[in-house]
């Protein structure tokens, strides 16, 4: 089966957000329901969720929970929440369903780090480029529903005969 039917995809160039948040944050949303990701991401924006944090962690404090260390990756969040509502907008002109929507691929990467003007001109600026992959899952009983409906067809064509 074609998987490019079942699939949207949308690239994010150059976006002023860390790379290690970026990392970070795609770890926690990668398989999960688009549905799910994108109310997370939310909740993180309002702080009310934590990231797990699982790499980098040596300064980072425990937080309320089943997890460990955590933290409110904001901005890299509101951007990672534009990427997802794109690819959602490419899914729908594909016509896909977005119920059935996960998240099959997240991957973030480093970006070119251009030096910042003026005054600060020996610190560098961050930049992440992150391709998200959406794609459509279909579940197994509508697999075989639409294995056994042209059996169907063709019986029933041949009692018209």
């Amino acid at each position: 089966m074609n998987t490019d039917m079942h699939s949207a995809k949308v690239i994010g160039r150059n976006l002023p957000i860390s790379t290690k948040h970026a990392i970070v944050i795609s770890n926690f949303i990668r398989g999960k329901k688009l549905g799910w990701a994108k109310n997370k991401l939310g909740q993180v924006l309002e702080k009310k969720v934590a990231v797990p944090y699982t790499v980098h962690v040596r300064s980072i404090p425990h937080r309320k929970g089943k997890m460990a260390t955590g933290r409110y990756p904001v901005k890299a969040s509101a951007e990672v929440i534009k990427l997802l509502k794109s690819a959602e907008a490419n899914a729908l002109n594909k016509g896909l369903d977005i119920e059935e929507l996960y998240i099959n691929k997240i991957m973030p990467n480093l970006a070119s780090r251009p030096r910042h003007p003026g005054r600060q001109m020996r610190t560098q600026m961050k930049r992440t480029h992150i391709e998200i992959v959406l794609e459509e899952r279909v579940k197994e009983k509508r697999k075989k529903e639409a294995k056994k409906e042209p059996a169907k067809k063709t019986k029933q064509e041949e009692n018209k005969k």
